[in-house]
């Protein structure tokens, strides 16, 4: 299967050659990213929640330098500087905002008053339904394997895509444990229409994110990701030493705000950006067990779009 032949209504929505959307990750999601990502024919992101404005604008317009192709820009809704960064996708002309964290009501209207595409992450069908009465254009519909934040629900991919496909008629994204062809296929069976990666491009030789997380990442098996300080926001994290002194102090009860204290400030660029493996906050998703190898971003798209047409074209699926 060529993308010559395929199109539905996310890669007409967003103008891509192939439904498949690398996540705007904080520490990991810049302009190199994005823009390598949009020119192999996928939907790139700019990460924004790891931003100041003006690193925001700088990330944007060197991405404009850097393709022709449509690319996003991810604003978390409990960013402090959110109206700014609002202010400056508008300023600046994006065409394609994800929003996530919060209430899509907030700002889908003055986006979409702007001709922005809007597309709002969440976790539960009900918070799809108010997405698509908010006027978002589309919902990705992350599962509680994702790397991140993450949903209070704890409703995995493989029950959030149908009941969130019942529940709107707007096009629905899926996310959470995703990085193969045939994961892609399996979501699009059940009803998401293209899927958006985290964990495979943060392993792509373009993220921002440091060499010794990209490196931990690689070397990740299963149940080295667990969910952690949901008394704050829940996240999934890779274990290390800082989850281990979270996780001794939730199961001794600690209040949200002692968790805050522990938590501190820039722990997740500690670890993530600076590559400190054992005192930083290391996000990342389940299928982390399944990334093996640091290869360049057009290369995920490219092993992703042809795993999922050999899949396609598997008889053991569709014989």
């Amino acid at each position: 299967m060529s993308n010559e032949n395929f199109s539905n209504r996310i890669t007409r929505l967003f103008g891509i050659d192939y439904p498949i959307i690398q996540a705007g990750m904080i520490w990991a999601s810049g302009w190199r990213l994005a823009s390598a990502v949009s020119n192999a024919g996928g939907l790139g992101i700019i990460g924004g929640g790891s931003m100041y404005p003006d690193t925001l604008r700088d990330h944007i317009r060197k991405c404009k330098a850097a393709t022709v192709k449509p690319f996003a820009v991810n604003v978390p809704m409990i960013y402090p500087d959110i109206e700014q960064h609002i202010n400056i996708i508008m300023e600046e002309a994006v065409k394609i905002v994800f929003t996530s964290a919060g209430n899509p009501n907030t700002w889908a209207g003055a986006l979409k008053a702007r001709g922005i595409t809007v597309v709002h992450v969440v976790s539960s069908s009900r918070f799809a339904q108010k997405a698509e009465q908010a006027g978002c254009d589309a919902v990705v519909a992350e599962g509680f394997e994702a790397g991140g934040h993450n949903g209070r629900e704890e409703t995995t991919s493989m029950v959030l895509i149908p009941a969130v496909r019942a529940a709107v008629g707007i096009p629905l994204i899926a996310a959470g444990g995703i990085a193969t062809g045939r994961q892609m296929l399996a979501a699009m069976v059940m009803g998401a229409e293209g899927v958006q990666v985290g964990s495979r491009f943060v392993c792509s030789e373009e993220a921002s994110s440091h060499i010794n997380f990209k490196e931990a990442v690689v070397n990740a098996r299963e149940g080295e990701t667990q969910l952690s300080l949901k008394k704050l926001v829940p996240v999934r994290l890779l274990k290390n030493d800082f989850f281990r002194q979270v996780e001794q102090a939730e199961n001794q009860g600690v209040s949200g705000e002692d968790l805050k204290t522990l938590l501190g400030r820039g722990r997740s660029k500690k670890g993530m950006f600076e590559g400190d493996m054992k005192a930083g906050e290391l996000e990342i998703g389940q299928v982390s067990a399944l990334v093996k190898s640091i290869i360049p971003a057009a290369d995920i798209v490219k092993e992703l779009w042809m795993d999922f047409s050999n899949a396609v074209a598997d008889p053991l699926f569709f014989g």
